[in-house]
């Protein structure tokens, strides 16, 4: 990792995680951001960053990119803008979603599975991934992301909060924290044009996150309303719709990584604040 940089397109919140990890190591972090505020922020903790589309962006040889960037009905604005540079990155890391597997009833989602996005927003993510494996990207497949200020934690103590019941719906997520240390695992062991799951080890309903954060922080459980009584949007809907366990197993075997939060326990427990 000697000398490397890390290229962030969309420093959000997991390339915050990733990039503290590779700062304290030595190594330069930059990127871009939707703001001026949020660009402001981020210098002030020592990353190089600029306003998206970012005139003027200085992305070094050799570095390496990692993509956040939402896609359109094209595939993924960076690939746009940037593709043509993209043989200068030491590698590329291109965050997607396990949406793209759309609903498998319960069933296990593994890298190999067809994907049958639904949403609007799922067919552009593999719209996106296709662009970014032809030019020997990894591509990492996310469910929820959680982590310290966003998290079930937060949600719990909003007034009105409420725990949507559907019998038989679990979804998998993965702690920011976990995310960063693959990243970074990933970016020193380069698996071009290669797809890897990232999430923890334990599927769980919803509902059964939101009870367990309630005692964590000794509040009451928010009310248990059935999906079928909810009047939820139709972007929470078309969440509901989909039900899969999603694996980890190849990221795992090829990084030799394991999540530190393996449950929704663990890692609500660290979110504490």
């Amino acid at each position: 990792m000697s000398g490397a940089q890390l290229f962030a397109f969309g420093f959000g919140y997991v390339a915050g995680f990733l990039a503290e990890r590779l700062q304290a190591k030595g190594v330069a972090c930059a990127g871009t951001v939707r703001s001026a505020e949020g660009a402001a922020a981020l210098r002030a903790r020592g990353f190089d960053v600029a306003v998206w589309p970012g005139d003027g962006l200085d992305v070094a040889e050799g570095a390496d990119w990692l993509i956040s960037v939402p896609p359109d009905a094209e595939g993924c604005p960076v690939f746009r803008n940037f593709g043509e540079m993209a043989g200068s990155a030491r590698s590329i890391s291109y965050l997607s979603t396990t949406g793209v597997y759309g609903d498998l009833q319960g069933g296990w989602a593994f890298e190999e599975t067809p994907v049958a996005p639904l949403s609007r927003e799922a067919i552009n993510r593999a719209r996106a991934e296709e662009q970014w494996l032809s030019l020997g990207a990894m591509v990492f497949r996310l469910p929820g992301i959680y982590g310290p200020g966003r998290s079930a934690i937060e949600r719990v103590r909003e007034p009105g909060a409420r725990r949507i019941v559907k019998a038989g719906q679990v979804f998998s997520r993965i702690h920011a924290a976990d995310l960063a240390r693959l990243l970074e695992l990933a970016m020193g062991r380069v698996k071009r044009g290669e797809i890897f799951n990232v999430c923890d080890d334990e599927p769980a309903p919803a509902d059964d996150v939101l009870a367990y954060a309630a005692g964590l922080v000794g509040v009451e459980p928010p009310a248990a309303v059935a999906f079928e009584d909810a009047g939820l949007s139709p972007a929470a809907q078309r969440f509901y719709a989909e039900c899969k366990r999603v694996s980890n197993a190849k990221a795992k075997a090829v990084f030799g990584w394991r999540p530190e939060f393996p449950t929704y326990r663990e890692g609500l427990a660290a979110a504490i604040g």
